[in-house]
């Protein structure tokens, strides 16, 4: 019994896999850390985890361990895992939850890929048919786009509205801006990529994102511990 965690920017993302499938997928705030046990449908065997959370995080993760008699493997980014390469200029830089959604992609999706998770900030990396992370971008995300026009200008609202092709309100225009750019982002990778590659993507703003997408597309639920799962066989 295997216990995957995902310290995230916003949120732990956490999940229960006993070898052969999911028992549990999920997500709590940071503030509801403690509630972790309590929530999980089994005593796990192992813990393994990545972080991008900071410190303090990491520690309290390494203490609630400590509390079921486990220490954790954590996941860090390297030059190469699970048959993934990493083009990074310094590899140990990318980001763990980056890393292990490629690990992630290249294990469910052989083939060329724009890797989009959708969270907090927006990651957009490319990975080649021979499994070698050749780059990424990282945006905000679409949430935050649109909080930071209202916290830094005097007259735009925090905007709830709709996406539109051509939008004609400004609510509509916030959202729509955000949306958009971040499409132009990905098909920017797809094309530096080229082959024509689908989009693997994941997250909490995922929904926003597949309904106006126009590229091959396959959506997957918590990549990143899909990526867990899968580096924990190596180690």
């Amino acid at each position: 019994m295997i216990l995957c965690l995902d310290a995230g920017n916003s949120r732990l993302k956490f999940g229960v896999f006993d070898g052969g499938h999911w028992l549990l997928q999920d997500a709590l705030d940071y503030a509801a850390f403690d509630e972790l046990p309590a929530r999980l449908p089994a005593v796990p065997q192992r813990i393994v985890a990545c972080n991008v959370a900071g410190e303090a995080v990491e520690r309290r993760i390494e203490a609630l361990a400590g509390t079921l008699g486990l220490g954790v493997d954590w996941l860090r980014s390297s030059a190469a895992a699970c048959g993934v390469g990493n083009a990074y200029d310094k590899p140990q830089q990318l980001g763990a939850d980056r890393w292990a959604a490629l690990i992630a992609a290249r294990s469910i999706y052989p083939e060329p890929a724009v890797v989009v998770m959708a969270g907090t900030a927006t990651t957009i990396d490319a990975i080649d048919g021979s499994g070698l992370f050749r780059g990424g971008l990282i945006l905000p995300g679409l949430s935050l786009m649109r909080s930071s026009l209202a916290g830094s200008t005097a007259g735009l609202p925090h905007a709830s509205g709709n996406f539109r092709s051509l939008p004609t309100n400004t609510d509509d225009a916030i959202v729509s801006g955000a949306i958009h750019a971040t499409l132009g982002a990905i098909g920017r990778m797809r094309a530096a990529l080229g082959s024509d590659p689908v989009c693997l993507l994941s997250g909490g703003a995922a929904d926003q994102l597949a309904l106006s997408l126009d590229y091959p597309l396959r959506r997957i639920d918590h990549l990143v511990l899909e990526g867990l799962v899968r580096y924990s066989r190596t180690i």
